[in-house]
């Protein structure tokens, strides 16, 4: 059998993504990396007299415009190319040109919201009457005074500005550490062979069959950070330091209000979130209960809790199949969503299979003047349709955000990212469970959703929950010894796991492997979002009352709404316990399912 990894040029052009839609050819993207810088000269003539009266102010919003949406293009031109062949020196390079272009326009143009913050309150309501073509970003400017009671004067703006990257030093320092210079005693493999040991190496390990290795790769992880407990807990505490800090100076209540309020989130969906799944807390326990009996364990510890509960279901699927089953699983989204998608086989969105030097992983990128393009390192596993499908999701989350906005709203916020992927994703296996006849199909879908379930909803909320103890404790002028941390750690998963595992001590390090503490109340945003793509899902194959036509109005609000906003013309409200409910409930229901197949 031939393993050999192929060249981007021996991949069938079928398969490979078509960014001559972008630019026909590198040369194109000369000639428009030129207009780019030509323009960028141009900017200065508007600092001055961009806000004397509502015509100039409206020439500037204009000119910001056409330079963003071109640097923009050139980016993903660049980007796409580069990431599917790093190889290229010459994508490399035009990768790093466009980077560098972005960050000088960016230097250029930051007098504009400083300018916005420091007008009087009423000079925008005349500037609407004299020119109402501005009312077209009535509700960017509303956006950006929002902020006016959190910003500083320009001198100490700029003093900030200068510190943030100090500031910013717990956190690159903590990831330079777990990633390049904690070291980890050597490990023994299922062969009993002696080899290196590391993150990566343990999150295979742990899924071990053979109880010995994952008890072995638990143990050795996590002493090896207990090493490390006492300059991590350092870490930890000046990232916090550094938030709180910045947060009081910024006049918020406190460092999550000040998390929250980018995205215009009310903390009442944070604290909903969280007493939901303490209130729910039955249901993962029995997801527990159950992964003991089938792994026919007397006692299921916390290292083997990572262990599959299925083999290796082994079916390949081709990229054809692949393509029939998103059609037809996503056929209940309607004509136009499936006309869309059909759209992005056909006109070559897709980039499917790995060459040499091709990014790994998937994603979705694209924007307004763009196709939304996919990246897939595609291998024929079940897992790899299911992807193909998120990131569908993604793309035409994307489309119709630019199809219907204006620019400045076409990009959507991280809250709601995840919504339109994950509701594709549910679809899916919906799909497949109605139609699959193979017993070990339907156990390789229902314990990769249950998985999800487990690791997104009460795992996410888990660690949402400990963070903000954490930040409490902070600002009230607690010390977060490394001790304290690791108790406090251990307590909330006591909570979690309840008397179905057993908490071997070691865990209570476990917070120190998770970089998502130093992005600042990131890690609920993982939990709304499948609650929100359940809640949908559950109204869509229910046949809910408007809940589809409500659904695909979501997709098209991109940023002309905040995201709790917009997740209320899909039917969601954040705030009201029924839609964490939902998805507790449906993750009951995928458990029993799969009882009942694995019995049958």
């Amino acid at each position: 059998m031939n393993n050999k990894v192929k060249l981007r040029s021996e991949i069938k052009d079928e398969y490979k993504w078509d960014l001559t839609t972008i630019y026909e050819n590198n040369e194109k993207w000369e000639e428009d990396f030129k207009k780019a810088e030509d323009l960028l000269k141009e900017i200065p003539n508007y600092k001055d007299n961009f806000l004397d009266s509502a015509n100039n102010l409206l020439d500037f919003l204009e000119f910001d415009e056409k330079v963003d949406r071109l640097i923009s293009k050139l980016y993903y031109y660049a980007h796409l190319n580069y990431d599917s062949d790093t190889l290229c020196d010459q994508y490399k390079k035009m990768n790093d040109r466009v980077i560098d272009l972005s960050s000088r326009y960016g230097e250029l143009t930051s007098f504009f919201t400083p300018s916005i913050l420091s007008l009087d309150n009423n000079v925008l309501e005349k500037y609407y009457l004299n020119n109402p073509k501005l009312l077209d970003y009535k509700f960017m400017f509303d956006d950006i005074i929002r902020y006016k009671k959190h910003t500083l004067s320009e001198d100490k703006e700029k003093m900030i500005a200068m510190l943030l990257k100090a500031l910013d030093n717990s956190a690159k320092t903590y990831q330079t550490l777990i990633y390049s210079d904690i070291k980890f005693d050597k490990v023994k493999d299922e062969n009993e062979k002696e080899i290196e040991f590391n993150d990566n190496v343990y999150s295979t390990l742990i899924k071990s069959k053979n109880r010995r290795v994952r008890r072995d790769a638990f143990m050795t992880l996590f002493n090896g950070y207990k090493n490390y407990k006492n300059v991590i807990a350092d870490l930890f505490n000046g990232n916090k330091e550094s938030e709180i800090a910045l947060a009081k100076i910024r006049n918020y209540k406190s460092a999550v209000m000040a998390s929250l309020f980018s995205e215009n989130i009310n903390i009442e969906v944070y604290n909903n979130l969280v007493k939901c799944i303490n209130d729910n807390m039955d249901v993962i326990y029995k997801y527990y209960r159950v992964k003991k009996e089938i792994l026919g364990l007397d006692q299921l510890h916390i290292y083997d809790t990572y262990v599959e509960l299925v083999g290796n279901y082994d079916k390949k699927y081709s990229f054809s199949e692949a393509k029939d089953l998103a059609l037809k699983s996503l056929s209940i989204l309607g004509k136009d969503y499936i006309k869309n998608i059909k759209r992005a086989f056909d006109e070559r969105w897709i980039d499917v299979y790995y060459n040499k030097g091709k990014y790994t992983g998937a994603y979705s990128s694209g924007f307004y003047d763009t196709n939304p393009f996919v990246l897939l390192n595609y291998k024929e596993t079940i897992d790899d349709v299911s992807t193909l499908v998120h990131e569908l999701g993604h793309s035409m989350h994307t489309y119709y955000s630019c199809k219907n906005n204006k620019y400045v709203y076409s990009n959507y916020e991280i809250f709601v990212a995840e919504v339109a992927s994950t509701v594709n994703e549910m679809l899916l296996a919906n799909y497949m469970l109605k139609n699959s006849k193979n017993k070990e199909e339907k156990l390789s879908i229902l314990n990769h959703i249950i998985d999800m379930f487990k690791a997104t909803l009460y795992r996410q909320t888990m660690f949402a929950e400990f963070e903000y103890e954490m930040y409490d404790k902070k600002e009230k002028n607690e010390s977060l010894t490394s001790d304290y941390i690791s108790q406090s750690y251990y307590e909330i998963l006591k909570k979690y796991y309840g008397k179905e595992v057993i908490l071997d001590e070691e865990i209570k390090y476990e917070w120190m492997r998770i970089p998502h503490f130093y992005y600042n109340f990131y890690v609920y945003k993982y939990a709304t979002g499948l609650a929100s793509a359940c809640y949908i899902v559950d109204g869509i194959l229910n046949n809910k009352k408007n809940a589809l036509e409500n659904y695909l109005s979501f997709l098209k609000t991109g940023g002309s709404k905040y995201p709790l906003d917009a997740l209320k013309v899909a039917g969601v409200d954040m705030t009201d316990k029924t839609v964490i409910e939902s998805a507790i409930k449906m993750f009951d229901k995928y458990i029993d399912e799969f009882t009942l197949v694995y019995n049958s």
